[in-house]
């Protein structure tokens, strides 16, 4: 984390999810003294609002599902194909439904008007 913050200047967000050791003790005895990270909590039971989840589910499956690893170099080299075969295929990531397509107009209907009187 002191590379981390070093890196960066000004002000740096923390999001997490629940999981207790992000709440321990030493963590918060650490944060204490560092006033510019702040540390936020996803909601419990909002999962969904922490992108990477949705991203590690298809890494896991690409690159992990199935497999057995004989050492460190294996872990790596799945890990380097995977990313590369997802990268090759990603595109940019968009809230919500994209719009409907517009359906063309079967008859365009022309009112006349007759009569009218001035």
């Amino acid at each position: 984390m002191q590379q981390i913050e070093d890196a960066n200047p000004g002000e740096i967000w923390v999001v997490t999810d629940n999981l207790s050791s992000r709440s321990s003790m030493s963590t918060r005895a650490w944060l204490e003294g560092r006033s510019r990270i702040h540390h936020a909590f996803v909601p419990v039971g909002a999962c969904w609002l922490n992108l990477q989840e949705g991203w590690w589910r298809i890494f896991r499956e690409a690159a992990l599902a199935g497999r057995s690893f004989a050492n460190r170099d294996d872990i790596t080299y799945a890990t380097a194909l995977a990313s590369n075969q997802l990268n090759s295929r990603a595109h940019p990531w968009i809230w919500g439904r994209p719009t409907p397509p517009t359906r063309p107009l079967r008859r365009r209907y022309v009112y006349s008007v007759w009569g009218i009187q001035h």
